[in-house]
């Protein structure tokens, strides 16, 4: 049982080290801030969620596993509403897309 455990925790790893690392390649590489806020938000939730759930199965269900699994709630809760408020700033203060991309119905369109 222990040799499953162990697996499991060491793909939950991989798995989480493989999404942070794309976020942060994202955050490097995409040219703009609503490109670069996508890959934080979405790639790094994913990674941290499974760092999270790696060391939720690590230590059971008491203490530090049940602290990993109020941890993924916390970020679910919290990584959204940080992205959207970034998006929102960035959008009152005129920071372009990048390319021809626009707001929808700020280009004429209704969005219908």
């Amino acid at each position: 049982m222990h040799l499953i455990r162990a697996a499991v925790v060491a793909a939950l790893v991989v798995v989480g080290s493989f999404f942070l690392l794309a976020g942060t390649v994202g955050l490097l590489r995409f040219p703009d801030v609503y490109n670069r806020m996508h890959a934080t938000s979405k790639a790094t939730t994913l990674g941290a969620a499974s760092m999270f759930l790696a060391g939720a199965v690590y230590f059971g269900p008491g203490g530090g596993g049940l602290t990993s699994l109020v941890g993924i709630v916390f970020l679910f809760i919290t990584a959204p509403t940080g992205a959207h408020t970034i998006s929102q700033a960035a959008h009152r203060m005129g920071v372009p897309f990048h390319g021809d991309a626009a707001w929808p119905g700020e280009d004429g369109e209704n969005g219908d």
